[in-house]
């Protein structure tokens, strides 16, 4: 249709219907709304119909996805579990044997003095090793107060120390 053709009433009217139809699917704010019906109403050819309907989609080429169902949930049981034995029965075997048989006691008691003398001495390498970052880091910043940088360490200063 040629755009210099004048618009009747109805044609006004069936464009404000499809911008409320696109109001309503979402795709224009109320302002964007009022703004085009009043363009609309205020249109005297179908070019000036035109440019409010340019940037919208036609009403038959917008097609809805059907609803999909989410996909369903696995679960845990699903995947193999590897089972591993549980701690707190072992340890109630051992507890038992060492009160049942004669002398187990004593050899699950040094077992006990073995460990904690493995994490005591995992624990004093901790501490020496924090205690020993501890003093080179507070020389580090010591040196560079000193030289007046007034604790303003940059990022070159933290790097190399």
């Amino acid at each position: 249709m040629d755009d210099r053709i004048r618009v009747s009433d109805a044609d006004r009217d069936r464009v404000t219907a499809r911008l409320r139809e696109h109001f309503a699917e979402g795709r224009l704010s109320s302002e964007e709304l009022d703004e085009r019906i009043t363009t609309t109403l205020s249109a005297k050819t179908f070019g000036d119909l035109k440019t409010v309907l340019a940037d919208l989609p036609e009403p038959g080429t917008v097609t809805q996805q059907p609803w999909q169902a989410p996909p369903p949930r696995v679960s845990r049981a699903a995947y193999p579990y590897r089972h591993r034995p549980r701690l707190l029965p072992l340890l109630l075997v051992a507890l038992l044997f060492a009160v049942v048989l004669p002398g187990a006691g004593l050899a699950l008691f040094t077992v006990f003095k073995l460990l904690l003398l493995v994490w005591l001495a995992f624990c004093l390498v901790g501490i020496l090793g924090a205690a020993f970052a501890a003093a080179r880091f507070r020389r580090h910043v010591r040196r560079y107060w000193r030289s007046g940088y007034g604790g303003q360490l940059h990022h070159y200063q933290w790097r190399n120390w």
